[in-house]
């Protein structure tokens, strides 16, 4: 058992608080692994604010980490002791239908219907004052040390610096991917971004990546204008400086509406606006921001009757052990610019202030180092 310390919520709505936990070895077939980086991501704040589904405390947030593996259970071929690593939220057990699916990427073993707070055999490695910890996504990686499925752990070069990488482990993984896997974003094409956080700049790069002449970014932050124009947005608009709803708005911009929508928000309102904003015969709308437990969405279903597409994204729609890897690789090969998408950088016992500057809208992405 390996004493460490975490960031533990023990309630909804409460600080995280840093406490000494105990991590027991892993069993047959599973990790554990020593976090070294990970960033904070929105999600983890709908977490801490009750608004993510299915979810047990108290519990340790974290899924956007990278780390070193420290020991292995029984079974486990895939990584060894020493190997860098990123802890993925969406599993790849490469024996299930849909991993065997070339166009699939949510494995069956994947936890999202059904409570995703304790590891597949139901108990957790993690204690603390003689309670079990529960997870988040399998991954809780605001910890200095987790223990995760193997089927949860993605292997990545030797080389790869842990506090740029540990991107990978969400933010630009999912966005990036929702526009080259999920909308499949064609050269010359138009596309709208609802929200400039992490995820959506990796929206706009990933847009960029794929040839669109006119990317539209969207947020009530006009702070967020210049680092989106940097990354590859051609224009961007603030909702608030309009007297009509945004979907009018692209319209006109465009004559018929974008090609590809995006909303990375997670709210019901800009779901229907992104959707209404795509052009209603061959507009491709993608969900990508996850909407609060217990939301409901209702719209007019003419709004898809003349072709328009809705599709969601998980994690930008890659096979994670597969595909993470190799956007690793891409990294170090200078292809994408994961150091864009980090504002601040600070010590994992900070976690509190890093959350409050998400909160502010003043960070993109925090990085926490262990």
């Amino acid at each position: 058992v390996i004493k460490c310390r975490a960031a533990v919520a023990w309630a909804v709505g409460q600080p995280l608080s840093i406490e000494e936990v105990e991590v027991a070895p892993p069993k047959a077939g599973e990790v554990r692994i020593k976090i070294v980086a990970s960033g904070i991501c929105r999600t983890d704040e709908n977490l801490l604010q009750g608004l993510f589904p299915n979810t047990d405390f108290p519990i340790i947030p974290g899924h956007e980490g990278a780390g070193i593996v420290e020991s292995v259970g029984a079974g486990v071929t895939s990584v060894k002791p020493g190997d860098k690593v990123i802890p993925v939220c969406v599993p790849q057990c490469r024996e299930c239908s849909f991993c065997q699916n070339p166009e699939a990427n949510f494995c069956m073993r994947a936890h999202f219907h059904e409570s995703q707070c304790l590891l597949p055999d139901k108990t957790s490695r993690i204690t603390c004052k003689g309670k079990q910890i529960h997870y988040f996504m399998w991954v809780s990686s605001f910890a200095e040390y987790t223990v995760v499925p193997e089927c949860s752990v993605a292997k990545i070069d030797d080389a790869a610096p842990l506090d740029k990488v540990c991107l990978l482990g969400c933010a630009f993984s999912t966005g990036y991917g929702a526009a080259i896997n999920t909308a499949k974003v064609k050269p010359g094409s138009t596309c709208a971004i609802f929200g400039l956080g992490g995820v959506g700049l990796s929206v706009v790069m990933g847009c960029k990546a794929a040839g669109a002449s006119r990317i539209i970014a969207i947020d009530i932050n006009k702070d967020k204008f210049a680092k989106a124009k940097e990354l590859g947005a051609t224009e961007c608009i603030n909702p608030q400086d309009f007297k009509k709803p945004i979907q009018e708005v692209l319209t006109e911009m465009t004559g018929h509406g974008v090609d590809y929508s995006f909303e990375v928000i997670g709210h019901v309102d800009t779901m229907i606006a992104a959707l209404a904003s795509c052009n209603m015969n061959t507009g491709v709308c993608v969900m990508v921001g996850d909407p609060h437990a217990g939301s409901v969405v209702s719209f007019d279903p003419m709004l898809v009757l003349c072709g328009r597409t809705w599709k969601g994204s998980v994690l930008g729609g890659w096979k994670t052990r597969d595909g993470i890897p190799k956007l690793a690789s891409g990294y170090l090969e200078k292809k994408f610019n994961l150091d864009a998408l980090i504002t601040h950088t600070m010590p994992f016992t900070k976690v509190n202030e890093g959350l409050d500057l998400l909160r502010a809208g003043k960070s993109i992405r925090t990085i926490l180092l262990f």
